[in-house]
């Protein structure tokens, strides 16, 4: 049962300023998103993060590099991992873009929204959850089937992860909040995935470190498939 940490990039300079930065060159982490990507050190400290694979845009380079350099890792840039491409939308106000006739499409039906000169949302949901599952499957075979990984993407981007696998249509994606710097966690099963955390933004990380063989109550891949019944105990 391997588990993907969902890392939305520190805050940047466009989260404060209300511009849609989609994929616009040069948009970095402002002084606070560089504190959050400095904390992420201590904050996963406790977990043993076997690959780290990221959205190619600056934000999220600079999100894990703390981190990389820290762990001794390379990350892996993964393009299906980036920015939603919202065409004429970038760099545009979300004043501005309030006032669109688009604008109420991609809150109540997301589905059916297609940016101007850019992608549909669905189309980036497709793109987004086949990349995380090839890239569990692939560390999976180079770390075990207990490995923890992290992505570091965008907001839009991993609320459409997580509604896969929470098994929602997508558009109900948009009553999921995924802030800057926030953690959303899934383990992925041999019959389905498991939606551990969302939108956490501080808190205890050590139920995310793997289990012993022999406290995995059986047949790893087979009992990390079965939901508790009653309900988890909560303990480790």
């Amino acid at each position: 049962m391997t588990t993907v940490i969902l890392l939305r990039h520190g805050r940047s300079t466009a989260n404060v300023s209300g511009v849609l930065a989609g994929r616009s060159p040069g948009v970095g982490l402002d002084d606070h998103g560089r504190t959050q990507a400095t904390g992420l050190v201590d904050r996963l400290a406790q977990l043993p993060i076997a690959a780290v694979v990221r959205s190619p845009l600056q934000r999220c380079e600079e999100t894990v590099a703390p981190l990389l350099e820290a762990r001794g890792l390379t990350a892996v840039v993964e393009d299906d991992l980036s920015e939603v491409d919202y065409g004429d939308w970038t760099g545009k106000t979300l004043g501005e873009l309030g006032k669109e006739d688009l604008w109420k499409v991609v809150q109540a039906h997301p589905s059916a929204a297609v940016f101007p000169g850019g992608e549909g949302l669905a189309a980036m949901q497709h793109r987004s959850v086949a990349a995380v599952r090839r890239h569990n499957e692939r560390i999976a075979a180079e770390h075990g089937p207990k490995a923890l990984w992290v992505v570091c993407s965008h907001g839009d981007v991993i609320k459409s992860v997580v509604a896969d696998a929470l098994g929602l249509h997508l558009d109900s994606f948009q009553r999921i909040t995924v802030d800057p710097s926030s953690i959303s966690v899934i383990s992925y099963t041999p019959t389905r995935p498991f939606v551990v955390r969302v939108n956490e933004t501080g808190g205890d990380l050590a139920s995310l470190v793997p289990k012993p063989d022999e406290e995995s109550g059986g047949d790893d891949a087979e009992a990390g498939s079965e939901a508790t019944v009653g309900g988890s105990t909560g303990v480790n």
